[in-house]
Order: structure tokens, then sequence, then C-alpha cells
């Protein structure tokens, strides 16, 4: 069984401790004790040194933990370094996790059901179909008010059997560890955690999702709030200076271009159309009818709107058909009009399908995929 040094001293940086099995050559190791944290909660593992070798991963296996390395550990007496960065921004996320589902419930009595830490933003399922602006507003200022309270946040043990009085109720049996904030949560939990509210710094809410009837809600605390703040100006002071306006007219004016943008794109497809389809009639008009009185014509390029309303002009004249071809992605596209004698539905189909791809459509039009190297030959056979 390993020995948690972090259960009761998540500020401890560096640890002796002694290998009492190793694996995968020594680059998988069991120690009697240690103070890197695994993967477990939501919360990541600690990443560091072991014995001066990088440590890749810690992996919880219920009675003991495991230390993968990059390189083999022949050493039996090891020195442990944690990446005391990442683990306290892990202290702050996850603190700071309780601090904000505890106020979730004393203002709105919203319950968390679910916390995941990623390497950028962490987030919490809460169990409400909807939180509006003026309800994260109040959370986010509320959360602030204990920060600056300076809360002590202890670690204690306690029997499951008794009345603890904890924000979630716990499944587990016998000891439970127990992380308190004075005088608002009382949550049992495995993680890493500050001695105070004040460690955590800013919590800034960000964004919302909805997931099974609930509420996902990502948040940021400590310094990377203040990183995302920063990173957010920047991003903010970058757009206004691109539309020249004060920070404060940029979403209306952002509005005002995406609408007229999203206009002239409609009037630009639009006028592509009409000049495909007096393409198409002009292709029509300088083609010459082969034996059989048909007028072909075959083009590539994308398959797109413009390409489908030259086909249809063209073949809105009498006795006309006509191919158009796609490399990338391979397809085709057959028009055919109601005098031609061609059904494009059938032929495309029939086509496609021996060759293993997918398509069809109706007697006047009908496109097909096929893979890239059956493509030369279903031209032939279309034409």
């Amino acid at each position: 069984m390993t020995e948690r040094l972090y259960y009761n001293d998540c500020y401890l940086r560096e640890f002796e401790a002694r290998v009492v099995e190793r694996a995968d050559e020594g680059r998988r190791i069991y120690l009697d004790r240690t103070a890197f944290y695994p993967a477990s909660g939501g919360q990541p593992f600690d990443l560091g040194e072991l014995g001066g070798v990088a440590v890749k991963e810690i992996v919880d296996e219920e009675e003991r933990i495991a230390h993968v390395l990059e390189a083999p550990l022949a050493d039996t007496q090891v020195r442990g370094q944690i990446d005391w960065p990442r683990r306290f921004d892990h202290m702050q996320q996850h603190t700071g996790q309780h601090l904000l589902s505890a106020v979730l419930v004393e203002l709105y009595g919203m319950r968390t059901v679910s916390f995941h830490m990623g390497a950028a933003s962490s987030t919490i399922e809460v169990e409400t179909p909807a939180l509006e602006s003026k309800q994260l507003e109040r959370v986010e200022e509320r959360c602030a008010e204990i920060v600056w309270e300076a809360r002590p946040v202890t670690i204690a043990y306690e029997d499951s059997s008794a009345d603890l009085g904890l924000r979630k109720p716990s499944a587990r049996a016998g000891t439970l560890r127990i992380i308190s904030i004075d005088s608002l949560d009382r949550s049992a939990c495995g993680g890493t955690h500050l001695r105070s509210t004040a460690e955590i710094g800013p919590i800034l809410l960000r964004k919302l999702e909805k997931i099974r009837g609930n509420t996902r809600l990502e948040f940021v605390c400590g310094l990377r709030a203040i990183r995302q703040a920063r990173q957010d100006f920047r991003t903010l002071a970058e757009i206004s200076r691109i539309v020249s306006a004060p920070f404060e007219e940029t979403p209306a004016l952002v509005q005002a271009q995406m609408d007229k943008a999203r206009t002239l794109e409609k009037n630009l497809a639009r006028a592509l159309t009409d000049l495909a389809r007096r393409e198409g009639r002009e292709l029509y008009e300088a083609t010459a009818p082969d034996q059989s009185g048909l007028r072909r014509a075959t083009q590539r390029g994308a398959i797109d709107e413009a390409m489908r309303a030259r086909a249809q002009a063209f073949t809105g004249g009498a006795k006309a058909v006509f191919l158009a071809i796609s490399e990338n992605p391979p397809a085709v596209l057959l028009a055919a009009s109601p005098d031609s004698g061609v059904n494009a539905g059938e032929r495309v189909k029939t086509a496609v399908s021996a060759a293993g791809g997918r398509g069809g459509g109706n007697a006047a039009m009908a496109q097909g995929s096929v893979p890239s190297a059956k493509l030369e030959s279903i031209i032939a056979e279309l034409c």
C-alpha cells in the first residue's frame, strides 16, 4: 500500500521514498510513500521528477500508486520533486471548484453533478436547464467576496456513518477525507487543496453549454483567470483596432459588418448563378449536335450551385446532355433534357454503384461520388 503524503500536506514539494517494486524495465515505479497526485476525481495527475528522472504519468491502482517514468530508474532510495507551478495551479482550480459549487447551492440551490479540470480551463455540470447572465454575475461576485474573506480551507477525517453535513453525499464507507471551507462547504474529496480561499484568486466564469438537460459551466481560477482576462483584453483591443472603434462600440459594429457581409454573399451567389445560367445557354448555342441529334457538353470543376445552374440551363434546350466532373472530391453530375432519351438518375446510379460509389437523383439531374481510381472509367461510361 502506498502512503499518500498529499492527503495531509498538499504543499509538500519534495520527499524521500523507498522503491518497493518496479515494472516495465524500471520505467514503472512503486514507492512506499509518495507526494505525487494521480489522476482522480476530475483532477489531472502531477508531474515532476523521481530520482532525477522525469515523471510522465501517475496512476491510481487503488491500494498503490504507479509512477510512470521517461527512463528506467534503478535506485532503491529516491527523492521526488513535484512540479510545483502545475500542482499549485491544480490546487487553485480544484479549491475554486469547491467554492463555485458551494455558492451555486447557497444562492440558487443548484447542485454540481460532475467536475473536469482541463489544461486551459475547467468545467462543472450543474443540475439546471439554464443559467441567466444575472445569476452568473451574482455567483462570480459572491465567489469574490468569499475569496476576499480568506476563509480557512481545512482537511479532516471522519467516519461515513456520522452526520457529516456534506454538500454531496458520498457512496464510500469507512473513513472519509473531508475538505471544508469555513462556514460554507463540506465535501468528501481526495484532491489537493489550498489552505485559504484567498489563494484561489479570481474566479472567472467563461461560457455555458446545455448537456443532458443540465448546464455545463466553464471557469478558470487564479493565475489562469488573470491570463485569460489578459488574453480577452488583447483580443478585444485587436478587434477594436481593426474596426477603428472604441471597445464599447465593437459588438454593434461587428454585427453590422457581419449582416452586410451576409447580404453581399447572397447577392454574389445570385449573380454567379445568373452568370452560370447565361454560360449554359451560350454553351448550348455554341455546341453542334452529334450524329444522333444530341448536343453534349462536358466540364471539369467543382460541382457547386453554379455548375448545377449551368447544367440546368444547357439542358433547358432541346436534346441536350451535360456532364460535370469533379476530381477533388471525385464526383460526377449528369443532366439531361426530357427529349434526350437519357435518364440521368438511372445512368448515374448504375455507373457509380458498379464502381463502389454512391449516387442518385431524378431523370433530369443526378450526382454521384466515386473512388478516385474509378473516376475516368465512370466518365467514359457516362459519356
